[in-house]
């Protein structure tokens, strides 16, 4: 069987004969990048070059990244779902284009892994009234000798890559374009397809049936989009992304990703001291879990999170007190987190010596945070097998209480033949968040005075400031605070330096410029990870409700500024009148602060 570390380096060696030049893998916690809380993707740390800044390595790049998809934590315990994973990449900054990536992956596939050309579907961007077909890919595709029952055109939700998502979300200014997935084929008598919802369909490569497993995608940026439509780049750029886990499942002939030797060992020390057996179904499913769980913090941790109630620190505890309850659950021993820290640095030591380095330190973040829990774990576990009835008020009792995930008390009342309702759940976290906010004047007041007619002039006015700081300064602008009063806003925001008259001009000037075009300001109430996947910024994550209000400046599909926020606001920004910047100093060290007023003249 081929070995993860076997089927990184193969990929890596290919494309550096290629001329490709190899990168290191980025943090799990984005350097510079507030508008997310994980590296998520391959391409996330290339932003920049992929939208024109040179690369000091040259314009033919290859690496393998780490990734930490948050969103992904309650689809882990299938054959193909992982929280921690790595990406392979590889990317052309205006030097080739499609037949050669094409070309060149499906050679990875065929000849290097030995994946047999039959098990092999490719689906292209099916075009629309905007964008036409991608003959060009179906054509090099069928050169390549895959034949056309297996060439199969999908719509933009599917085959259409830009920050934004579908094109109708895309900002002006942002790329995008077509790209084209490869999917692995286990076979038509693969029965993972008999609890899907697609059981009555036929099948296809997109319908997630558990029988085609997609290993890989390449993104072929050709687009900007303008005020008047979609122009071609003036530089075209190849984005590849192809999940190790999956390939090495595809190369190994076996849908179940935890097949692979980067889980495997994992799962052995875990058997042995849950007394569980990988397979039994009964035991698959948690077993994955933990592995998936452990893994991922014990990586979150050697990069730096540690568990808190707050931003990564929030889903590290997340993860950690997840599997710490159903290992809880399953022994009444002493569960040794050790063993599994040395299986979990074992398997990545050749890739990620640090892991090694950081051990020691990695074993003291899970003890404590297992001594930590431990006691009020064993305390909601005697609570919970109490309860005769369990509803979305008790889950959040349980979870203020005792610290249970809402998915895991879900998982528990599932054991009891209950169904707890999230809604209910939510509305209770609501209720009290509302509570806290009352009680302090924290993130959700804004440091607002009032909600009189100018301090919600101001208030919305904090808006346009910050976007406009961000696209003068840089993106590493990041809200630090705010103080608004009927006299004037204050605004504090992290950047290195003294801002120049220049600089303080520009802002100005952008601020009134949105505020003569009087934009829209919209409120909708929405997830919060929905709102943060679409491009919202919020700079105190933590402090919002999983159900909140997003406020959008400009109109909905091309939007200027969008923000999680929970003050009041003006109907569009015609009605703040013009700013003035009067003041602008030093707040400490690496934050400096803003004050303006409305222009009376």
């Amino acid at each position: 069987m081929l070995t993860g570390n076997q089927l990184r380096q193969k990929y890596i060696d290919f494309f550096v004969a290629r001329g490709h030049k190899q990168i290191p893998s980025a943090p799990l916690v984005p350097e510079n990048d507030p508008s997310t809380l994980f590296t998520g993707s391959g391409m996330q740390p290339m932003v920049p070059y992929l939208l024109g800044q040179p690369h000091p390595l040259g314009s033919r790049l290859v690496d393998s990244q780490k990734c930490f998809r948050a969103q992904d934590i309650e689809e882990v315990g299938d054959n193909r779902h992982d929280s921690f994973f790595e990406m392979l990449g590889n990317w052309s900054l205006g030097d080739y284009f499609k037949e050669a990536q094409l070309t060149w992956f499906y050679e990875f596939l065929t000849r290097e892994l030995g994946l047999p050309r039959e098990k092999l579907w490719v689906s292209v961007f099916g075009g629309d009234d905007v964008i036409p077909k991608d003959e060009e890919a179906i054509n090099i595709w069928k050169n390549l000798g895959v034949s056309e029952d297996k060439i199969r055109p999908y719509d933009e939700t599917k085959n259409w890559w830009s920050r934004a998502g579908i094109k109708s979300r895309m900002p002006v200014g942002e790329p995008g374009g077509p790209d084209s997935e490869v999917f692995y084929d286990f076979g038509a008598d693969l029965h993972l397809h008999e609890k899907s919802r697609f059981k009555d369909q036929a099948c296809h490569p997109n319908c997630d049936c558990g029988r085609f497993l997609e290993i890989g995608n390449s993104v072929f940026m050709t687009y900007r989009k303008t005020e008047h439509g979609f122009v071609p780049l003036e530089k075209k750029n190849i984005d590849f992304g192809g999940g190790l886990e999956r390939t090495l499942a595809a190369a190994n002939n076996d849908p179940d990703i935890f097949l692979t030797d980067l889980y495997t060992p994992v799962i052995r020390v875990l058997e042995t001291q849950l007394s569980l057996d990988y397979t039994r179904p009964q035991d698959k499913y948690v077993l994955r879990i933990i592995t998936d769980h452990l893994k991922a913090a014990v990586f979150l941790i050697s990069d730096g999170v540690i568990p808190s109630n707050k931003t990564q620190g929030y889903f590290l505890r997340r993860l950690m007190r997840r599997a710490m309850v159903k290992a809880q659950k399953l022994t009444d021993r002493v569960f040794d987190y050790g063993q599994v820290i040395d299986a979990v640095v074992d398997i990545y030591q050749n890739a990620y010596p640090a892991l090694s380095e950081k051990k020691d330190y990695i074993q003291k973040i899970v003890s404590d945070e297992r001594d930590r829990f431990s006691q009020t774990l064993t305390r909601g576990l005697r609570e919970f097998n109490k309860l005769s009835q369990i509803d979305g008020r008790i889950a959040f009792d349980l979870f203020q209480t005792y610290g249970f995930p809402l998915e895991v008390t879900m998982e528990l009342a599932t054991e009891k033949g209950q169904t707890v309702d999230k809604s209910q759940f939510e509305a209770e976290f609501k209720k009290h968040q509302d509570l806290s906010r009352t009680a302090s004047k924290g993130m959700f007041k804004g440091g607002l005075e009032d909600h009189s007619e100018t301090v919600t002039k101001y208030h919305t006015a904090t808006h346009l400031l910050h976007k406009a700081l961000r696209d003068i300064l840089g993106t590493h602008v990041q809200q630090k605070g705010s103080n608004i009063t009927s006299e004037r806003l204050r605004f504090d925001f992290s950047h290195p330096a003294k801002l120049t008259p220049d600089q303080l001009q520009l802002i100005e000037d952008t601020i009134n410029q949105k505020i003569a075009e009087d934009l829209p300001v919209t409120r909708q109430e929405m997830p919060k990870a929905k709102a943060l996947a679409e491009g919202a910024m919020a700079f105190f994550p933590e402090k919002y409700p999983e159900t909140t209000s997003v406020y959008t400046i400009g109109p909905l599909n091309d939007w200027y500024s969008k923000e999680l926020c929970g003050g009041p606001h003006v109907a569009s920004t015609g009605e703040i009148g013009k700013i003035k910047i009067v003041k602008e100093e030093s707040a400490g060290a690496g934050v400096r602060r803003i004050y303006a007023k409305l222009d009376s003249h």
